[in-house]
Formats: C-alpha cells, structure tokens, sequence
C-alpha cells in the first residue's frame, strides 16, 4: 500500500509537472504575442511619425523653392529691366547720332554747293580783275609818263625817291614794332617775376616783429629797486660796470629797464639780473660772479641758435665759427628786424624762387642764410658789413659763387650770376614787407619830401605827390609845356633822378598825369 500511494504520489508530481510545463508553454506564447503587438505597434508610431517628417521636409523643401524660384525671378526681372534701360539709353544715343549725322551730312553738303558757286563765281571775278588789271597798268603807265612830264624826273630817280621814303616808313615802323616788342617781353618778364616773388612770399609765412634797445625786468615788489642800487649805489653801478649796459631805475612800477644798443650785452643784463632777483643775493661780489656764468651760458645759447637756424634752413656742411656768427645774429637788429630771423626768411625765399628759375636749391638757400654774416662783426670791424661777410665765407671755406653773392647783394660789386641778383631781391622782399623794419616818423617824412623835390625840379611840373606811403609818385604836369610823347620822357628822366639821389627800400612807381581842360560858361 505503501508503493501504491508512492506510485500515485509520483504519477500526481509528472501530471502536475505536465501542468506546469503546458502552463508555462502557455503563457510564454501569451507574453511573446503581447511584445509582438507592442513591436508592431511601435513600428506603426514611428512609420507615422517618419511620414509627417517626411511630409514636413517635403513641404519646407517646397517652400525654399518657391522662395528661391521667386528671389532668382525678382533678380532676372531686374536685370532685365536694367538692360532694357540700357537698351533704351544706347537707342536714344544712337538715333541721336545718327540725327547729328544727318545734320553734318546736310551741313557738308551745302557747303559743296556754295563752294561750287563760290568756284564759279570766283572765276568769273578772276575774269573780271585780269581785265582790270591790264587797264589799271595801262592807267598807271600812262600817270608815270604824266607825272614824269610834270616833274622832270626820270623813271630811275622817281624810283630812288620812292625807295628812301619806303626805306623811312620802314625803319619807323621797325622802331615802332621793336618799341612794342620790347615793351611786351618787359611785361611778360614783369609778370614772370611777380609770378614768382608771389609764389616765393605766399610759402614763406614769416612772423612780423620789431624789436627795440630796451628790455624790461619785471620785479616781485618795489622794494627789490632799493636792493639793486644798493648803498650809496654800488650794486647798480657794479651791474652796468660788468654789463656795459644803462640800469634804469624810474617810476615805472615793479619794473627796471635796461638800455644799450648791443643786444648780446643787453640780454646777458637781463639774465644775469632775473638770477639775482631769484638768489635773493645783491651785491658786487655776486653780481660779478653770476655775469661771468651768464656769459660762458650765452656761448652756448648763441651756438645752439646757429644750429636752430640751420635745421629750420635744412642745411649742413657749415664750419663750427660760422655756426656760432649765424647765433650771434640772433642779437642783432637793423631798423628793429632780427638779422638772425631775416638771414633764415631770406633763405627760404631764395630756395623758392631757385627752384622756379631751376638753380641750385640747397646753394641758394646758404647764400640767403649767410648773406648778412658780415652784420655779426661789422661792429668790432672796418668795412661794410658784405664785404666783411664775404671775407668771413672766404676764410671758413665757402665757395667763390657764394662769397661773390654775399659780396654783390647791397651792390657793392656788380653781381655776375643769377643766384647773386636773386639774393638782392630776397633780401629786398624781406626787408619791405609789411613789419619788418621800424622806420622813425621824422625819416619817412624826409623821405617823402625828397621824393616830391626831385619831381618838382624838372621843368612843366606843376605839382608832385608822394603817395602809398612813398611806393608812388602822382606829377602832374602844365599840359601847354608838356606833351604826351614828352610826358613819357618826363617820367624816365625822374626815375633815373630817384634812383641816383635817394636811398629806399623795394621800387618807387613813377605816374606822369597830363590833362587838358576846356571850359566855357554858359550865360
């Protein structure tokens, strides 16, 4: 019994393991068709959703087209316009053209047409003055036999008589075309010059300065002038001992002047005097001291000037002695105008003009640097101040053309080339401009009432008058003494007067008036 319920025990454990098993066949067929489905279906959501993208690429694809289509349309549209434009624009000029053809075409061919009336007419009045030609000869003929019978003279002699009265008619008009020949170069060369004195003024801006012989040292308060005279004035008379220049102590407030006509002496007064005021130590002893460093300090201002003023020239080359005269020129003036500062004007003018004349630039510019050197010794030297200055070129190694220039540009000598004539001129336009020299009232005035007296000495002037500030003379003359061909004698011979008997600056315009009046009343 026991094996039998084993046996069914057993038999209970392989149906219940069938069970199982069919059950578990089951359900796995169960949960493989559930993920089958879920696959399906998520294969289905994404062959959907692939559609719709598809479907909104296809549409944006579509839409980019169209923009595309629409933009290149837009574009053919205007370039198509723009050629049919242009189109229109080369219609219009060629049927233009083809007017203006027209119209030459029309103008050429009645041109033919009056030629050819022209020929015929031409010819027939060819005709016409051969015929009177042949009776003119025969007129003529006939007057000289008349005329020899009147006259007694012969064919030859009337013909000799008629060659010199050609002969004089000629030679006048050859001096009447000569007259205007050189009347028209004069005015061309005229024109040519102010052309370039124009130009060379206009690019050599230059400032206008005057000075004076007096400087003046501002002083912190009044008391600082009973310093400076110290007792019983022994600083003041110590200062102008060791300067050589007048202290002048007035009532001018807080303000001391110093006089002197040398320049250099009368800075080195002014420096040395501003140091003692700012040492605060007045006395004879010290004021010794501080002029003896002033001046070794100027030394080195004035070469240092000389330099300056060949950078501003653009020139090198020049020897150390002539570097430190160009800084002594610094301190010197010539009717209130600094040499320095004129010597460097007259250098820029001077390369200006070279270089419209095609000269030599860089040797114009040292002459018209160094045409006043002679002025930085004239003082302590005999001779006037170009022929000193050309000795000084000659001796630190100029060359002869520039020495020659220097020598030659006040006329002391006949100037043999071109740069010696322009440095003249440079110098005359520095010299005159408007500012550049001082000129006293009582001088001016001299100088016009000398003018006047020249003119008035000449016979058939009635009155003379200086006018433009002396650049021009107005004469008027007694029009029964002078006439018109004497009135243009009149105004050479006075300018040759002037320009033998008066000193001036620039040129003088010489203006000769003839009038004559009728006058009648009515009554």
């Amino acid at each position: 019994m026991h094996q039998d319920t084993t046996i069914i025990y057993i038999g209970l454990a392989g149906l219940a393991a069938i069970f199982f098993f069919a059950l578990g066949y089951f359900i796995r067929k169960i949960h493989a068709k559930g993920k089958v489905k879920n696959a399906e279906d998520k294969a289905r959501k994404i062959t959907e959703e692939a559609k719709v993208e598809a479907e909104k690429i296809r549409h944006e694809a579509e839409l980019q087209a169209k923009d595309l289509l629409l933009k290149l349309r837009t574009e053919f549209e205007r370039e198509t316009k723009d050629r049919r434009q242009e189109l229109i624009v080369l219609e219009k000029r060629l049927i233009q053209k083809e007017e203006n053809l027209d119209r030459k075409v029309d103008i050429l061919e009645r041109k033919d047409k009056d030629i050819e009336r022209r020929e015929h007419s031409l010819s027939d009045k060819e005709k016409l003055v051969i015929s009177k030609e042949k009776e003119l000869e025969k007129l003529l003929q006939e007057e000289k036999e008349r005329l020899q019978s009147i006259s007694g003279m012969t064919r030859d002699e009337a013909r000799q008589l008629l060659l010199k009265k050609l002969e004089d008619e000629v030679k006048q008009e050859a001096a009447l075309m000569i007259k205007r020949t050189e009347e028209e170069a004069k005015e061309k060369a005229d024109k040519e010059a102010r052309k370039i004195i124009g130009l060379a003024i206009q690019r050599c801006a230059a400032d206008h300065t005057v000075e004076t012989t007096v400087s003046v040292v501002n002083l912190p308060n009044d008391e600082m002038k009973g310093r400076i005279i110290g007792r019983e004035g022994r600083n003041i008379r110590a200062l102008e001992i060791a300067t050589g220049i007048d202290v002048i102590i007035d009532d001018t407030p807080e303000a001391v002047i110093l006089s002197g006509f040398d320049p250099i002496k009368r800075e080195i007064a002014k420096i040395a005097l501003e140091r003692l005021l700012e040492d605060g130590r007045i006395h004879p002893g010290r004021i010794e001291e501080i002029v003896e460093k002033v001046k070794k300090d100027m030394e080195n201002t004035i070469r240092e000037e000389g330099e300056k003023a060949l950078f501003d020239t653009g020139l090198h080359g020049l020897h150390p002695e002539i570097i430190k005269l160009l800084g002594r020129l610094k301190y010197r003036t010539s009717y209130g105008q600094n040499v320095l500062q004129h010597s460097v004007e007259v250098a820029h003018l001077m390369g200006v003009m070279a270089s419209e004349l095609k000269l030599d630039f860089n040797l114009a510019k040292r002459i018209g640097l160094l045409h006043d050197i002679g002025k930085a010794v004239s003082h302590e030297m005999e001779g006037t101040h170009s022929k000193l200055g050309a000795d000084l070129a000659r001796k630190y190694g100029e060359s002869e053309n520039i020495c020659h220039a220097i020598e030659a540009h006040h006329q002391d000598i006949e100037p043999k080339t071109l740069l010696a004539v322009l440095v003249q001129a440079a110098d005359s336009i520095s010299a005159t401009r408007p500012g550049a020299r001082r000129e006293t009232l009582e001088t001016y005035v001299k100088r016009l009432e000398k003018l006047e007296t020249i003119a008035d000495s000449f016979k058939g002037v009635a009155k003379a008058y200086a006018i433009q500030a002396g650049r021009e003379i107005r004469v008027m003359v007694q029009p029964d003494k002078v006439s018109d061909a004497q009135a243009a004698v009149l105004a050479r011979d006075i300018t040759k007067k002037i320009e033998e008997g008066l000193e001036y600056p620039g040129q003088i315009k010489v203006t000769v008036v003839r009038e004559t009046r009728a006058v009648e009343y009515a009554k």
